[in-house]
């Protein structure tokens, strides 16, 4: 009997009609499937007790199962009950008998009861049983085979056989169908839910469930709403939670780690000791050099983010690892099929051929399917760490201090979240390389040094030589990347800033020095590109030529060790097939190294930002004060001590620079407590000096989240007015607002920021200078209806930090601080008593108190803002319609690729196909060369010519390695060149763009042109066409020689390359929707962002840091929602395309297996090894196919915004008579000016004041009639000359970051002393001055680190330097104090009294003593006169000064 176990060679190997003996058909072939399923029940028990589905209603294709299982049990057990019957009749059959229909009938009832167990428990459709059933239909092919070939005198099993394995198949048919979804189901509520979830175990195989979604996006634009949802553990909020539960703990592991460590020698000293001599189990003098050791060892360790990540996603990363491990091992098999030794043995059966041809497809099916299990596990990984990281990021940013924030631009942090998320999610996908490339090596060497003995040490010496050169070149090309990304940092910071501040550009005419400063910063860049493409040439040379050269030295010592060792062609291509396999892994290590040295840069970035210092919230005590006071702050060293009782108006007054604003930041909490305490109880309304609007509708920004309430919001409204704003506005109070406000006036962004306060009915409101923005009848209008004594707030606590005098009167209390310190402190009757500075500022400035109070103006207030309705419809019709922008455009027209190449230079074009033709032609040579050296004839054990053929193998490898250097420099030479004058052409076009553009386009969009398409084409687009060309020329190159050696081949060639086209269409088309609206839905995570850190302090104290957690969360899976089905597409596409390869494989070896008698063995070796390798190069081809159809969209994105419309004439004078409409309906009539005068325009607030200026500038094109400065026509002069000879102090002052110097005079036109001496007329020389670094003193981005007031003198110090002789202040004294608006006012009066003053005010009294004064009302001149007469006049100013009780 133990014979039989052996398998008897004649009778199942050598012969034509192969068969199997019976002891092997019934012990281990009936075997295997019951040792398997014993094997994977407890772990598959455990899974199952863990899910939670519901319950499956019994169903038909349930009771069929089952009814299917008890028969195939019943027919197992009548084996066994005829093996008793046949003992009873004393004949003894084999013990064989009894074992195996026991052991096969119990395992099929356990199968049957798992089929009620899965479904009891949910499982739509089971792969442990459809594994199970394979394997018993496939072991039984066996017994099958054999009972039809031989006859058998047991009638009785045989027809017990036939019925059990016609059963078996009925059940395999049967489990491949899957349930219906199950009852109470957690997943019944989701919309639109991924088939994946229902899908059946071989569609999950396949990704077949995919194919649906890949034929709808074939046919039509994909559009939102198509998108499948996330799975339950992909969501956000799920993946955010367990990462930051992690995060947390290993904070608090460290915490408690260093707590230990720290300890001062006095106080602790002796619990110190006991503790150590606890914990370490001392005994005697130990304590002492223990506390040493564990200082040395354990020296504050920091938190590891590393540790946190991998907690989280691990487990499920390894799952996929698990997948890789076989996969690896599974490659190793088809170089061990060798058809060669089969073809040279003319004797063998055919239907080895045939075994061997169907073992090689079956194998390489089995290695695609579980190669794509494991990167789905792996990119899914990598999708939920890039959720997770983006969401830490993002809360954190949330709670993190202003000086940490200070550290960091806004461009850092989001780059933090855009690239640094994106570097682990890329690293993720190759990571189990790091095991799986030193496993892969010992593997093919163990291999190889089977077929060549020891000469396989010298192929292995040139790979480890190869080793240091790769990780030298992949070193250095990190450092590059290091210093490339500190350039793009740069100059996305600057390219940020400029467009933030892009109407100041154009106001000053500074367009060019700043486009001098980009292009410095980017020929930087393009120069450290250019290196590491000189280090990238080098890395293919070696890439390409490694595993020739390790081909080449082994071969060449085999040969010539002993002239007995013969290359035939077995040993020649089943090595060239295992230095195939080894070239991956070989060339993946490094870079995957290298990955995760660039990862490590950006752990360490993500990690410094998760550990920056956040806000203590209890820095400010919610606790009760004193009775009746709801405000206290103490600060002892800096003389603060303030009790604000409950439902008082505190006024805070002082200087520009003194801290009024740091007051209301220490009571929001938002600055680092050194020392002292603050409290506040209640909730707390924060209206900032400069409002913070969200990119939402009107109404969004003022409800804030709170639950609509109309009636409350009308009233609001009213209070606030905002009322004839909305009238105006064109979507009422549903207009879209642009980015920060964009498409509203200074003073409606500020009275939107006072009505979300107002509307939040908070205990206490502090009031950071609101009214500094509005006209001054609006601020009485505010004043009276919502902060003062009678308005809307009366009995909350307010505090109201301001520079208006009127208003001091009616306050509660007034505070007084100078330089940070409390001065005077009391009501306005107290402060007058006491007869101090405060009293002396009043009567100096104090206005005649005897006022009317109840006169109201009756005047209609009127808003208009021109072009707001442009510039609203064009952007804002309908939120999200940027999102359909993109998908309208499906086909990638060919005109971009053209443009491309144009950019590279079409000549440079051409020479680079040209010399990846040769670099081919090169490869084939050699191949054919060796194999035509293996059937090089052996004579006496010896072949002849060796050294010849050796040196014309070497001399055809090296050749292509040296084109493979040649073609690749070139390529990134034309690269470079091309990224040069797109990004060229792209900045030129936007410096000129009208600022209409500007207005009507979120600055997120144009920024993403600079950042991430620049980034495209910079280093996306040359590697990805560089990989397309190697791909498609690797797999011509296959098709010929397959063709060639297997002339039949051709016959399939058609229908497979058809399959192949169609899998690529449909792939091609839905993957790159899938990236566009990814890309679509990814900038708003970024703009959210954005948004979210300039507001943050407002979030804070509206409390509402939950909700905008939520938006984030939400906008992150949107984003998700379009990259989880571009995953599934490469799958289904990676398992589709494969099949195709496979396919090749099995036809080439089929072809070589019936032509046998006509081929030689070199050539089939050399068939069948380029066969083997054709699979990756089809699959990587439609990849980069895709992935250059994706990429090239940067080429038309960034096309697109360099041929927009630009501004006329910018340098070079030309003449223009009627301009297209550009102001809105009115026009500004009848305007003229003396020389020398000072003009002052008023008018309520959005009677087009600002638009005037704009005029004049030229930002707005006049529609009829002209205006003329010195007799010349405006339209007719250049921009840059005619904005560089006015000046204007604007609005709002926009400082850049850099030095103060540079903000004042960017082209360095102004010697040192000239720049004192303006900074010394601004009244800032005593700030500069007590800087260390003076004039070189840093601005932070948007000048953050000054405040508002000592922005605005900068801005007044540039006008001086200019000294042009027209001025126009546009509220330029807005949000200063009086006093110093007084010697502002007195600078302007004395230094710019030569020239042509126009200033547009709010506060009446700087305008008074003008020469002329202009009204404007709805666009139109309504009053033109000097003051005396226009209040003599009784008209629309005349009100207007009543009002400010100037008349």
């Amino acid at each position: 009997m133990s014979l039989f176990f052996f398998q008897d060679a004649n009778l199942s190997i050598h012969t034509d009609s192969p068969n199997l003996t019976p002891c092997f058909q019934n012990t281990i072939l009936a075997w295997i499937p019951s040792i398997y399923l014993w094997t994977a029940l407890p772990f598959y028990l455990l899974y199952l007790k863990r899910s939670k589905r519901g319950y499956i209603v019994l169903s038909v294709l349930s009771r069929f199962k089952t009814l299917f299982g008890v028969l195939l049990w019943c027919v197992s057990w009548a084996d066994l009950f005829y093996s008793f019957h046949e003992l009873l009749q004393s004949r003894t059959p084999p013990p064989v008998y009894f074992v195996t229909p026991l052991v096969v009938g119990i395992t099929v009832l356990l199968a049957t009861l798992l089929i009620q167990y899965e479904r009891l428990r949910g499982v739509q459709s089971s792969g442990v049983l459809i594994i199970f059933w394979f394997l018993s239909v496939f072991c039984a092919m066996g017994p099958f085979w054999s009972k039809i070939m031989t006859t058998t005198a047991q009638r009785f099993r045989s027809a017990t056989f036939y019925i059990y394995f016609v059963l078996l198949i009925i059940e395999l048919i049967l489990s491949c169908f899957k349930e219906k979804p199950p009852f109470f189901s957690p997943a019944g509520t989701d919309p639109n839910p991924s088939p994946e979830l229902t899908s059946g175990f071989l569609s999950r195989l396949t990704f077949w469930w995919f194919t649906s979604f890949a034929i709808l996006g074939y046919k039509k634009p994909l559009e939102d709403k198509d998108l499948w949802s996330l799975n339950e553990d992909d969501i956000s909020k799920n993946i955010v939670q367990k990462l930051s539960r992690e995060w947390d703990k290993e904070k608090a592991e460290c915490k408690h780690g260093s707590d230990c460590l720290v300890c001062s020698p006095r106080k602790e000293d002796v619990t110190y000791r006991k503790k150590s001599n606890h914990a370490l189990n001392h005994v005697g003098d130990g304590p002492e050099e223990a506390e040493v050791l564990i200082r040395d060892k354990r020296h504050n360790r920091k938190p590891s983010f590393l540790k946190a990540l991998m907690r989280t996603f691990g487990p499920y990363f390894l799952i996929g690892s698990f997948f890789k491990l076989i996969q690896d091992l599974l490659s190793f098999v088809n170089p061990q099929l060798v058809l060669i030794s089969f073809i040279k043995n003319k004797d063998a059966p055919a239907w080895w051929g045939f075994l061997i041809a169907a073992l090689m497809f079956v194998c390489a099916v089995l290695q695609t399917l579980i190669l794509h299990q494991h990167f789905q596990y792996c990119f899914v990984t990598g999708m939920r760490l890039r959720t997770g990281i983006t969401g830490v990021i993002y809360r954190k940013s949330l709670v993190i201090t202003n000086s940490a924030k200070r550290s960091s631009t806004v461009g850092e942090i989001v780059n933090l979240m855009s690239v640094d998320a994106q570097r682990f999610m890329d690293l993720v996908a190759f990571l189990n390389m790091l095991w799986s490339a030193p496993l892969q090596t010992c593997l093919a060497l163990y291999f190889l040094w089977r077929a060549l003995g020891p000469s396989v040490l010298a192929g292995v010496a040139v790979m480890v030589l190869l080793i240091p050169f790769n990780s030298a070149v992949a070193i250095k090309t990190r450092a590059y990347q290091v210093e490339q990304m500190r350039y793009k940092d740069s100059r996305i910071k600057l390219m940020n800033e400029i467009l933030g501040g892009i109407k100041v550009l154009k106001l000053y005419a500074w367009e060019p020095s700043f486009s001098e400063k980009v292009l410095e910063i980017r020929k930087n860049e393009l120069r450290v590109l250019k290196k590491s493409a000189y280090l990238n040439s080098l890395s293919n040379f070696a890439w390409i030529s490694s595993p020739f050269l390790v081909a080449l030295t082994t071969f060449a010592v085999y040969v010539l060790v002993d002239e007995k060792n013969t290359l035939d062609a077995e040993k020649a291509f089943v090595s060239l097939s295992l230095f195939n396999i080894l070239k991956f892994p070989l060339t993946m290590l490094p870079q995957v190294i290298s990955n995760i040295a660039q990862t490590s840069v950006s752990l360490k970035r993500i990690q410094q930002f998760l550990s920056h210092d956040e806000l203590d919230p209890n820095c400010v005590e919610r606790k009760v004060i004193a009775p009746g006071k709801e405000i206290g702050v103490v600060l002892r060293s800096a003389a603060i001590n303030l009790l604000v009782p409950s439902g008082a108006l505190v006024a805070v007054v002082g200087h520009v620079g003194c801290g009024k604003s740091s007051l209301v930041s220490a009571l929001l909490g938002e600055m680092e407590k050194l020392e002292g305490e603050v409290a506040v109880k209640g909730s707390v309304a924060y209206v900032p000096q400069q409002a913070w609007i969200q990119n939402a509708t009107l109404k969004d920004n003022i409800l804030f989240g709170q639950a609509p309430n109309e009636q409350k919001y009308q009233n609001t409204l009213e209070a606030c007015a905002l009322k004839t704003d909305l009238e105006v506005l064109p979507g009422g109070d549903h207009t879209e607002i642009g980015e920060k406000g964009i498409n509203l006036s200074g003073g409606q962004r500020q009275r939107v920021s006072l009505a979300r306060a107002v509307f939040s009915s908070s205990d206490i409101y502090l009031l950071d200078d609101p009214l500094s923005a509005v006209d001054s009848h609006v601020a009485k209008h505010i004043f009276d209806q919502v902060i003062g004594p009678d308005g809307v707030l009366k009995g909350k606590t307010r505090i109201l930090v301001t520079h208006g005098i009127g208003f001091l009167p009616q306050v509660d209390h007034i505070v007084v601080l100078t330089d940070g310190k409390i001065s005077e402190m009391g009501s306005y009757q107290e402060l007058l008593k006491q007869n101090k500075a405060f009293a002396e500022f009043l009567r100096n400035y104090a206005l005649d108190e005897n006022i009317e109070e109840d006169e109201l103006t009756s005047t209609v207030l009127k808003f208009l803002r021109h072009w707001q309705q442009r510039s609203s419809e064009a952007s804002f019709e309908k939120p999200g319609c940027g999102v359909s922008l993109w998908c309208v455009i499906l086909q990638v027209k060919l005109t971009v690729f053209w443009q491309y190449m144009k950019a590279v230079s079409p000549v440079l074009s051409l020479i680079i196909c040209f010399l990846y033709c040769c670099q081919n032609a090169a490869a084939i040579g050699a191949n054919v060369w060796l194999s035509d050296w293996t059937n090089e004839p052996v004579i006496n054990g010896t072949q002849h010519n060796t050294s010849m053929r050796i040196g014309v193998y070497a001399a055809l490898g090296l050749l292509q390695g040296f084109i493979v250097f040649v073609s690749s420099f070139t390529l990134a030479m034309g690269g470079i060149n091309a990224a040069r004058k797109l990004h060229m052409a792209l900045l030129e076009n936007k410096f000129h763009t009208p600022q209409s553009f500007y207005d009507t386009t979120p600055t997120g969009r144009i920024i993403n042109r600079f950042s991430k398409d620049i980034f495209v084409i910079d280093e996306v687009i040359p590697p990805t066409i560089l990989m397309f060309l190697g791909t498609f020329f690797n797999s011509l190159s296959t098709i010929i020689v397959i063709i060639a050696s297997t002339p039949l081949f051709t016959v399939v060639i058609i229908p497979l390359a058809v399959l192949y086209f169609f899998v690529q269409r449909f792939y091609v088309a839905t993957s790159r929707q899938l990236k566009r609206l990814e890309s679509v839905s990814r900038s708003p995570i970024y703009s959210h962002f954005s948004e979210t850190i300039s507001g943050t302090s407002i979030i804070r104290a509206y409390q509402r840091e939950e909700s905008f957690i939520a938006i984030s969360d939400q906008k992150v899976d949107e984003n998700q929602k379009s990259y989880y089905p571009s995953i599934m597409s490469n799958r289904w596409l990676g398992i589709r395309v494969e099949f195709v390869g496979n396919c090749i494989v099995l036809f080439a070896a089929l072809f070589a297996v019936i032509g046998k008698s006509s081929l030689n063995a070199g050539l089939v070796g050399l068939s069948v090894s380029y066969a083997l390798q054709v699979t990756l190069a089809l699959n990587w081809m439609v990849r980069t196919t895709s992935d250059l159809e994706t990429n090239i969209v940067a080429v038309e994105r960034i096309k697109e915004y360099s041929e927009t419309e630009t501004e006329v004439s910018y340098w070079k004078s030309s003449m223009f008579t009627n301009l297209p409409v550009h102001t809105g309906d009115q026009e500004l009539r009848n305007g003229r000016s003396e020389e020398s005068c000072g003009i002052g325009i008023v008018g309520r607030t959005g009677a087009g004041k600002s638009s005037m200026t704009l005029c004049l500038f030229r930002i707005l094109e006049a529609v009829k009639g002209e205006i003329r400065i010195d007799g010349v026509r405006i339209s007719e002069i250049g921009l840059h000359d005619l904005r560089s000879r006015l000046t204007i102090i604007p609005q709002d002052p926009v400082l850049f970051s850099g030095t103060l110097r540079m903000n004042l005079d960017p082209f360095n036109k102004y010697s040192d002393e000239e720049v004192w001496k303006a900074l010394e007329l601004s009244h800032l020389k005593r700030f500069v001055s007590s800087q260390p670094s003076m004039l070189e003193f840093e601005c932070s981005e948007g000048g953050e680190n000054l405040s508002v007031g000592q922005r605005q003198l900068v801005c007044l110090a540039r006008a001086l330097l200019r000294k042009t002789r027209v001025l126009i202040l546009d509220e330029a004294t807005a949000a200063i104090d009086l006093e110093t608006d007084d010697l502002i006012q007195m600078t302007i009066r004395t230094q710019f009294e030569d020239c042509t003053v126009l200033t547009i005010a709010h506060r009446l009294n700087t305008i008074m003593d003008y020469t002329r004064i202009l009204v404007l009302d709805n666009g139109t001149i309504a009053e033109f006169d000097t003051p005396t007469n226009l209040i003599a006049s009784k008209g629309i100013f005349y009100g207007m000064a009543k009002d400010a009780g100037l008349a």
